[in-house]
């Protein structure tokens, strides 16, 4: 493309890093693992070796690579499941008598102090963010299979405390304990499970994904539910059966943790990181056991996109990431704030309270204890089918409109909600009917978020951060998710005390709140590349999506306008899009 003074703006197509597309064919004839010099390898962290991790040896290989791609998505599922049940063991927990006893909280009636105390408990389990930044670390300097072996033994520690918990100090740091190490994992298995396969669409992947870690969220509940209905008379809070009804579930992680310890050590590495720390040989051996036919063409796009990263070591810090010196610093600055935002704007908009709290939001709704119960956990149920809906709509309809309508809608069915549960509040002969549209609406407005809101804030920084920075950047998205998540538990329990049926009115506004944000800040990335995206940050500076666009127009990019899906959109990639990305050793769908 030409400006006006007939001077060719094109910009020309940047790699990962952000720097020019080096030259290499003076080496193209020389095996992968004779490109890279020692000084361009980054050195692999001392204490790795004194760690358990991945081996050559031990990894398990199928005679087809289908099956490896079959178990690495098994594994990662998994892993996101357990995540899903962490997330939801808390629900009814919070509601037995024997716990709220032992913890010192009860009664929750009228009692600011307990209500305060029951907020903190589930909040502190948020030190997941500092998990999560220590997990992306270690599993940059000493691999992705050790860094998620450590987070399952710390889980483990945390999950064996949390069941043996006697007060509610034991519990707090075991809650902290175990939050660190599920941040680690929830950090790294994403990003090892993407740099291991070849997805054709991400979307579509992260939504199954998800679709995992509802599942995980709904056998949580029903678990809990089921346990708890043989505890005995409601005014014996030392019954057995009130004991096992909340230390079983809250034991039962330990299981999906053994699981996973007991398997990852026989997968493979991440070749990226293999290539990164000079092993090629055995990014060539990871790479064939997961790829159909040769594999040197992408090995050699790995190990070239690798030198070129290794330049820039300096970027892959965390605190350049906040506090940048150089251009290319600030534009990953403006990546993070985007990432930890969108996380952030996600529990604003009220996932969390409905999905914590549903049993005392049904409760208000006039609803007795037994039926709020099977109402939440039928919630859970459909929640989980409506993450089905993305993944049919999250690659055609793009991330944008996702949020976009997903917030408009929700907005909607919260303000009905509202509306009728001041009514249902109220009592009277006409209780259980407005009781009943109450609940309605919350099934509502839980299924949109599934199809909307929950996958979105994931996928995002997975095509945002270059793939150099991405574990970390995965790290700064759950650190963002920790926050929102850790301030809506903490304040839901007053809320429901202070203002009752005002709290969906006032998730209604914060759903408003968020829109203007996607609206103006946030550039459309379904179907680009993530070259496309790194010349946008590059070539445009402002916050606003439309200037950003402008500017982008300005410098002679073809595909300009970042505020809807780009034209052609499809599945796959172009031809010279697919090519550029085979250089780098990536398939065309991993943007």
């Amino acid at each position: 493309m030409a400006n006006g003074n007939g001077h060719d703006t094109k910009p020309k197509r940047f790699n990962d890093t952000g720097a020019e597309h080096e030259q290499l064919e003076d080496r193209n004839d020389k095996p992968p693992e004779k490109l890279i010099d020692d000084e361009e390898v980054e050195p692999e962290w001392y204490f790795a070796k004194f760690m358990p991790g991945y081996s050559p040896k031990r990894m398990i290989r199928f005679k087809n690579p289908e099956h490896y791609y079959t178990a690495i998505n098994a594994l990662g599922g998994l892993a996101i499941l357990f995540y899903g049940y962490d997330q939801g063991v808390m629900s009814q927990v919070n509601l037995n008598p024997n716990y709220q006893h032992l913890m010192g909280i009860y009664p929750q009636e009228s009692n600011n102090r307990n209500v305060a105390a029951l907020g903190g408990i589930v909040s502190v389990y948020y030190g997941s963010l500092i998990g999560a930044l220590v997990g992306g670390s270690i599993a940059d300097r000493a691999g992705r299979i050790r860094a998620i072996i450590l987070g399952c033994i710390v889980s483990v520690i945390g999950a064996v405390f949390q069941a043996s918990a006697y007060n509610i100090t034991w519990m707090c740091c075991a809650r902290v304990v175990t939050g660190l190490g599920v941040g680690a994992i929830d950090a790294v298995i994403p990003v090892w499970s993407a740099e291991v396969s070849s997805h054709q669409a991400r979307g579509k992947f992260i939504a199954l994904e998800f679709v995992a870690n509802i599942a995980g969220l709904a056998l949580a509940y029903w678990i809990e539910y089921f346990a708890y209905l043989g505890s005995g008379p409601e005014d014996d809070w030392t019954a057995s059966h009130k004991i096992m009804a909340w230390r079983t579930p809250l034991a039962l992680q330990i299981v999906f943790l053994a699981v996973i310890l007991a398997l990852i050590p026989f997968f493979c590495e991440s070749p990226r990181w293999l290539a990164k720390v000079g092993r090629v040989k055995e990014a060539r051996e990871a790479l064939k056991a997961v790829r159909k036919g040769d594999v040197e063409k992408e090995l050699r796009g790995i190990v070239n996109a690798v030198r070129e990263e290794n330049k820039h070591r300096d970027d892959n810090r965390y605190w350049r990431m906040v506090f940048p010196k150089t251009p290319y610093q600030k534009d990953l600055r403006r990546r993070v704030v985007l990432a930890v935002w969108l996380q952030i704007m996600q529990e604003l908009v009220g996932i969390g309270v409905i999905t914590v709290y549903a049993v005392d939001l049904f409760r208000d709704a006039g609803f007795s204890l037994n039926l709020s119960k099977l109402l939440a956990g039928f919630n859970n149920i459909s929640y989980m089918f409506s993450v089905c809906f993305a993944v049919f709509t999250l690659d055609r309809c793009g991330r944008r409109s996702t949020l976009i309508w997903g917030a408009v809608v929700m907005a909607v069915w919260l303000l009905i909600g509202g509306i009728l549960d001041k009514y249902a509040n109220e009592g009277g002969p006409n209780q259980r009917a407005y009781g009943a549209g109450t609940a309605a609406f919350t099934f509502l407005y839980t299924a949109t978020f599934g199809a909307t809101w929950l996958t979105v804030p994931w996928l995002y920084p997975t095509e945002i951060f270059p793939t150099f920075v991405r574990a970390k950047g995965g790290a700064w998205s759950v650190l963002g998710w920790s926050i929102g998540n850790g301030v809506v538990t903490m304040i839901t329990p007053f809320l429901f005390q202070a203002i009752s049926y005002g709290v969906l009115l006032l998730l209604m506004g914060l759903n408003i709140f968020v829109i203007p944000f996607i609206y103006f800040m946030y550039p459309e990335t379904a179907g680009r590349p993530l070259e496309d995206v790194d010349v946008y940050f590059s070539c445009a500076k402002s916050w606003n999506v439309y200037k950003a666009s402008k500017e982008c127009r300005d410098a002679g990019m073809e595909e300009w306008d970042w505020t809807r899906l780009p034209k052609g959109d499809s599945d796959d990639a172009p031809p010279e899009k697919a090519h550029n990305h085979a250089e780098r050793g990536e398939s065309p769908s991993s943007s």
